[in-house]
């Protein structure tokens, strides 16, 4: 954690927009003063917004959009090839190899429950409680060994050593771990967690759904087994997701979705199963979003270079803003210079996370997120050991390709603005709605886009 107050100048970035893929842009948004003004969009941990070329995949491949794999017709075939076509450019994304299955899902819970779904008889699960709810509760309670939250990547190794020693002799273990923390940003030391688990014997899970959008991941170099993702967090918000992995456990494993496409022959007496992808893919399959899934996968992957460079120039905005505002306490597990992701949570001294949230939204047209971020045990262990004993929840501000470096001093100013002399307006707890504004003039119905 840090409270450092030092005055940070910030050199303008390199020209990059040119050469970072265009992000849809919302219309200016209302604030409780009457004022409209450009979203700063700082939630991309929770959602991110589409990407102009991954709408106008969608748009193509709607114009043709038909049935899939099991009919003869023209657009059936030409849906057919956009499906397949969208399973080859997932798995070039995430360096999958040439025996390695992708499996669709609707996002990263949803790959992760198929995983679980699919674990051979008396499998042991390893996994940290510092995971996302996706990656730590899908596992069966009786088998899963939920390790402390560690302070740094050498407790990690070591936490993970012991317990891979203790579950010698008994059926090959699965770790699970994060890429990127959803509540810090912070990178975790996949590579080497995965040669732990090799010398175990052990498989690897790596949930990549805060890492894909932000740095690379490669299946073969980082040797892990499975690799579970989402679009909504890739700038692909069609409702998709994948599992990329090893193929042995998903052929074995019953079905996760029983019905037309995962069965290859029925009878009276016998059902067969299709095996790879289709075993788990049953019913008519979401085409549009691995279309929109793989659009983004190719988008990101040509501009990679010019959205890290990007990035890394928010982070430092980001989390140097914050950490000069009196009455700030920003949190990390592994130590404030250990590298992440643009994703900081923060407090501030005397106000409840979530009214910081409102407040950033009604007067400033900024979106964060407040909350514990699903991931409880986190976050209740880095404000206890930060000892932030006054605070229950956090603020997350998460940037990404849709963050210009006005947004970020925009918010600094905001939550300076806010720590200094409190929110500019009266609130109100709605039972709903959380925090309000008590005199609140902006149209309260949103006009549906039908």
């Amino acid at each position: 954690m840090s409270t450092h107050h030092a005055t940070t100048t910030h050199p303008a970035p390199p020209s990059l927009a040119p050469r970072l893929p265009d992000v849809v842009r919302p219309d200016p948004v209302p604030l409780v003063t009457g004022r409209f003004v450009e979203y700063a969009q700082l939630d991309h941990a929770a959602s991110t917004p589409a990407l102009e070329s991954v709408v106008r995949a969608v748009a193509t491949a709607t114009r043709t959009y038909s049935s899939v794999h099991r009919g003869t017709g023209w657009l059936s075939r030409v849906t057919s090839a956009h499906y397949e076509a969208a399973r080859e450019e997932v798995a070039r994304f995430v360096g999958a190899r040439a025996d390695d299955v992708v499996v669709f899902t609707r996002a990263t819970t949803d790959a992760t429950n198929l995983l679980a779904r699919a674990l051979p008889a008396g499998t042991p699960v390893v996994v940290f409680a510092a995971e996302h709810h996706a990656s730590l509760l899908p596992w069966p309670a009786e088998r899963t060994h939920r390790l402390p939250v560690p302070s740094s990547p050498e407790e990690v190794l070591g936490r993970l050593e012991s317990a891979l020693v203790a579950l010698a002799g008994g059926p090959a273990p699965l770790v699970v771990v994060t890429g990127a923390s959803n509540v810090t940003g912070e990178l975790w030391p996949v590579e080497r967690v995965a040669r732990v688990a090799r010398r175990h014997g052990a498989r690897v899970l790596l949930d990549a759904a805060q890492l894909v959008a932000h740095r690379r991941v490669d299946l073969a170099a980082l040797d892990v087994d499975w690799v579970a993702f989402s679009g909504h967090k890739l700038h692909a918000p069609f409702g998709t997701g994948a599992l990329v992995g090893r193929r042995d456990w998903l052929d074995a494993a019953d079905p996760y979705l029983a019905g037309g496409g995962a069965s290859a022959a029925v009878t009276e007496a016998v059902t067969t199963w299709a095996t790879g992808a289709a075993r788990h893919e049953g019913g008519s399959p979401n085409v549009l979003g691995a279309v929109a899934l793989a659009a983004a996968c190719a988008a990101v992957r040509r501009h990679r270079g010019a959205i890290e460079a990007h990035e890394a120039h928010l982070t430092t905005r980001l989390l140097e803003g914050l950490r000069a505002v009196p009455g700030v306490r920003t949190h990390s597990t592994f130590g404030d210079d250990h590298d992440r992701v643009p994703v900081v949570a923060f407090t501030v001294e005397g106000l409840d996370s979530h009214l910081v949230a409102a407040a950033l939204s009604a007067e400033h047209g900024i979106g964060v997120r407040a909350g514990k971020f699903c991931a409880h045990p986190l976050v209740d262990a880095l404000l206890a050991r930060d000892g932030d004993g006054r605070h229950s929840t956090a603020v997350r501000a998460s940037a990404g390709l849709a963050t210009t470096g006005e947004h970020v001093d925009r918010l600094v100013a905001a939550v300076a603005d806010l720590a200094a002399h409190g929110p500019r307006v009266a609130y109100r707890q709605d039972p709903d709605a959380g925090w309000v504004p008590e005199d609140d003039a902006r149209v309260a119905e949103v006009a549906l886009p039908w």
